[in-house]
Order: C-alpha cells, then structure tokens, then sequence
C-alpha cells in the first residue's frame, strides 16, 4: 500500500501478524504502484454511501453496507476473461455427477479435493469439453443396427 491510514494502523498491523501476514507499503503518493487496490477501494466507499442515501439509512449501518457492497461486487462478472465472477473463481470446485439424491431434488457430486460425495442443486455441467475429448475418432462412425420389434 502506499502508507494510507485505511491499510496503515496499528488494527491492521495486529491482523497481519496474527495471520502470518507480511504487509509491503510503496513509495508514498504513487498512484501508479498502487492504482488498483485504491480504485476497489474508492468503489465500495461509493457504492456503500449510495445505499446508505437511496435508504435514508442512518451512518451506524455504514459497516453493514460496505459488507454488502463488497458481497455484491465478489459476485459480479466484473471482467469476461473467464465468465466467472470472483466468488466462482475462488469456491469453484470441480466434481464428478454420480447421480441424483433419492429422497430430494439434488445431484449427486464427487468432489475430488475434499473427497466426498455432495447433495446439491448448484451444479454447471461442462458437458462440452468432455464431449470433444471422447470424439477421438476422424473415422466414420458405426451404423446403427436396426431395432427388433417386441
């Protein structure tokens, strides 16, 4: 940072510590070094004070709504490059589908980092990509043999 007061106190410098953290500050008064993180900064201030006024809020809600703010844009598509918000980009697991749960409305997922088979409906099938990796052939495919009548 470049030494401001909101990444420079003595709160942060014991959060740093406790979490094994090692905080590096710029040279002072260089936007350039330091562009980004003042830019998301100055955005959630903004957008906050915004809800705060739309509501006619009181200011001792002002933590809730820079919360808020900040839930809102981790859920954002901010940036195409991946078509995933930052939320997905940083929970995003990828499973396996087993099948479907028996005494629910859900998939059954096999996660492979964690091990374990998951209930849920919050599920995005890539079927896609595993279509194209299974299609190794440039050969014609099989004819289809003729159905028998029952």
């Amino acid at each position: 940072t470049d030494n401001g007061t909101e990444f420079v106190n003595q709160t942060l410098r014991d959060y740093y510590e406790e979490d094994g953290i090692s905080h590096e500050t710029s040279v002072a008064c260089s936007p350039q070094q330091n562009g980004v993180v003042e830019r998301r900064n100055r955005t959630l201030i903004e957008e906050a004070r915004t809800m705060l006024i739309y509501a006619q809020a009181s200011l001792f809600l002002w933590a809730e709504a820079v919360a808020t703010a900040c839930f809102t844009q981790n859920r954002s598509i901010i940036r195409l490059r991946h078509g995933k918000t930052p939320y997905e980009l940083l929970h995003t697991d990828i499973g396996i589908f087993i099948g479907y749960a028996p005494s629910k409305k859900a998939f059954r997922i096999y996660n492979r980092l964690s091990r374990r088979i998951v209930e849920t409906i919050h599920v995005d099938f890539d079927e896609l990509t595993t279509m194209a990796s299974e299609q190794r052939s440039s050969g014609p495919a099989q004819p289809m043999q003729p159905m028998q009548p029952m």
